[in-house]
């Protein structure tokens, strides 16, 4: 009993779907039997057929910046009024829909007119649905890659401004009339519908604005016909985190390391040019890196671009100082005078103004003490060189320190020993000879502290430099927002 009554239900259904069937293939026959896909849908020859567009964003796949393309995934939501189509769903059966292949139906044949792969039609070629009175809706999906001028003024903190060009590859504006679509609630869709449950978020770039606009253009002649076209507007906007953490953060830190050459010694000089040369190698790599990212244009210096260089002619400036430098340290006496304005600027003036102090002048009486008869013998040189010979002041010093008789008996062997003269000569050669020595190291150790003045000055005039630089180039990348349209944001 329960399987004749299995058996009773399946065969219903069964006859239930083959009459829906039947249905649809009535229909079918009834539509197509004499209809012709390559004439337009009107009933006059002057009449224009009305299409409404809706252009639904699903994914922004990628801008590719040296080929200037965009690449994206869309619905195209075509419909429109076929008079030769109308029927009745009460006479077949309560069918709402017939899904017909579009190569069977009449088509717009709307395009991307700015595609540059050359591929104007869609990825697939869907079924067209057929309603009740004579309504035709198609909506294929397709990916295009249309033309899109970039701007790479700003970047990495810049935004683009794509189109996406819509229009009738075959027929003109007389013909064709190209109109928005309307939602549920009466509202015109006026701009690209994103859907956001469906919509896939790009890493790169983020949708502000996608506005559109319809544009007729006339013909050639008075008389000739015109063209209608659809332009959406796609506002994107660059995520600059990427750049920030990949490029940004590590050739500021390393051009920042530039700036520790002016704590070398001053006589360090190669030590100075080899870590600028250093920090300029690797400021050109980060050079090379951007030079393969963005578009090979001369109309426009990227922001980026703009500061590796600025930090580049810093470190090269750095290096020529580092040279200046070295050749004011190395200075001696016997090469270079020391005037006395110099003096006073590099040596009292900018220590006092940089607050780093003069070193102290070692006084003589902080010098080792002599001993005595030393002390006696040069002070009394001083006073009787031109005065008496250099045996008997010699003498004179014994004198005091041996007594009368020693300084009797030095006066014989003076009188007897002329080579004592000899001597006498070369003690006071040797003592001249440290005078000299000692006054030179002064001056040359003058000459280090000149250059080491020159480094201190130089290294806050290049960590200004540096500051103001950076703080104007990238002060200028924040002020380059999307301008306020009178659009409502996308998503």
């Amino acid at each position: 009993m329960a399987g004749t009554l299995l058996s009773a239900l399946l065969l219903l259904q069964l006859l239930g779907r083959g009459e829906g069937k039947n249905e649809e293939l009535r229909l079918y026959h009834h539509l197509f039997d004499n209809y012709d896909p390559g004439r337009r849908p009107v009933q006059k020859p002057e009449d224009t057929v009305t299409i409404a567009l809706k252009v639904t964003l699903t994914n922004l796949i990628s801008l590719n910046e040296r080929e200037e393309t965009l690449t994206t995934s869309v619905w195209i939501g075509i419909d429109w009024y076929d008079y030769r189509l109308n029927y009745s769903k009460g006479d077949f059966g309560g069918t709402e829909t017939l899904r017909v292949p579009s190569e069977l139906v009449w088509l717009p044949e709307i395009v991307l007119e700015n595609n540059i792969d050359g591929q104007f039609g869609v990825a697939y070629e869907a079924n067209v649905l057929v309603s009740e009175g004579g309504y035709v809706s198609w909506l294929p999906p397709a990916i295009y890659r249309s033309i899109c001028a970039v701007e790479v003024t700003y970047f990495p903190f810049d935004w683009q401004n794509c189109s996406l060009v819509f229009r009738s590859q075959t027929y003109s504006a007389e013909e064709v009339e190209l109109v928005f679509a309307v939602d549920d609630d009466g509202d015109t869709i006026s701009n690209i519908d994103i859907d956001t449950e469906a919509y896939t978020e790009n890493g790169e770039w983020a949708i502000d604005f996608c506005p559109g606009v319809i544009r007729r253009h006339d013909g050639g002649s008075n008389d000739g016909p015109g063209d209608t076209e659809v332009i959406y507007t796609l506002i994107i906007r660059r995520k600059p985190l990427f750049y920030v953490i990949n490029i940004i953060v590590p050739c500021v830190l390393i051009s920042g390391l530039v700036l520790l050459a002016y704590f070398l010694p001053a006589q360090a000089g190669g030590q100075k040019c080899t870590v600028s040369i250093n920090v300029l190698l690797a400021q050109t790599v980060f050079l090379f890196l951007i030079a393969q990212k963005i578009p090979e244009t001369s109309l426009s210096v990227p922001l980026l671009g703009r500061y590796l260089i600025f930090v580049m002619v810093v470190a090269t400036l750095i290096v020529m100082n580092c040279v200046i430098v070295l050749n004011v340290s190395c200075r001696t006496p016997t090469t270079h005078a020391m005037s006395p304005r110099l003096r006073h600027v590099l040596l009292e003036l900018l220590p006092q103004l940089l607050g780093s102090g003069a070193p102290p002048e070692v006084s003589r009486a902080a010098s080792p003490p002599r001993r005595a008869s030393s002390l006696g013998l040069l002070l009394r040189a001083e006073e009787l060189i031109l005065k008496k010979p250099r045996s008997e002041l010699m003498f004179e010093g014994q004198r005091h320190r041996h007594k009368t008789w020693t300084a009797a008996l030095c006066q014989t062997l003076g009188a007897a020993a002329p080579e004592i003269r000899c001597c006498v000569d070369a003690v006071n050669f040797v003592a001249e000879s440290t005078r000299d020595q000692e006054a030179t190291g002064e001056e040359v150790s003058d000459w280090v502290r000149m250059g080491k003045a020159l480094d201190n000055v130089c290294f806050w005039a290049a960590l200004v430099l540096f500051l103001v630089g950076s703080s104007l180039i990238f002060l200028g990348a924040y002020f380059n927002q999307v301008p306020e349209l009178p659009y409502p944001p996308c998503m």
